[in-house]
């Protein structure tokens, strides 16, 4: 079985972020065909087409990354019923220059956990949005909002409810299934 290397962005810059959490129990319950990186979007300044023509090494890395993996995971939170706007200038920087988008023909899947209880469903639908504009795949099936509350996840990824393990354990199959069909049709060039 081939293994598929799948970048994870998290949305939210903050120490305790719970879709940090999040993350973590995504990368335990991914099945083998899946190896899950995180590509860090915290040192990103904000974006300017002023750095098109040389984009400073932070910028040039994190494209870098995002060249070097099959398929990309977004873990956002809702910011005022919105994508975070770390998470969308990490989009901007990926995306541009004109004709260097790094998202095109990428399979990408959307997750987002919040106390809410709509769990970030219209930061991820603004979030698919962007993500279409960008030309990249996006597994639309299964939706994933989640409603945390303390106690859900713990420090080291694992979740404490048998009803949610089992959810995203079968996010993750899904997101899987979804790489390897989109790959099948859009090959991965070089």
């Amino acid at each position: 079985m081939k293994t598929y290397k799948v970048g994870y962005l998290v949305g939210s810059l903050a120490k305790g972020s719970i879709n940090r959490l999040l993350a973590k129990a995504l990368v335990r319950l991914a099945p083998p065909g899946l190896q899950l990186v995180e590509i860090p979007i915290r040192e990103l300044p904000l974006y300017s087409y002023d750095y098109d023509a040389d984009y400073p090494p932070v910028a040039r890395a994190f494209k870098q990354a995002i060249a070097e993996v099959d398929a990309v995971l977004f873990v956002t939170p809702e910011y005022n019923r919105s994508i975070p706007g770390a998470l969308k200038n990490a989009i901007d920087w990926a995306s541009r220059p004109w004709g260097k988008n790094s998202f095109a023909r990428k399979p990408s899947g959307v997750i987002g956990t919040s106390p809410g209880a709509i769990g970030t469903a219209v930061a991820q639908q603004q979030l698919r949005g962007v993500l279409c504009f960008c030309n990249s795949p996006l597994m639309n099936t299964m939706e994933a909002y989640i409603q945390f509350r303390p106690g859900l996840i713990a420090e080291d990824g694992t979740v404490s409810d048998e009803s949610t393990t089992e959810f995203l354990g079968n996010y993750m199959k899904e997101l899987h299934l979804f790489i390897e069909r989109v790959l099948i049709v859009l090959p991965r060039e070089g």
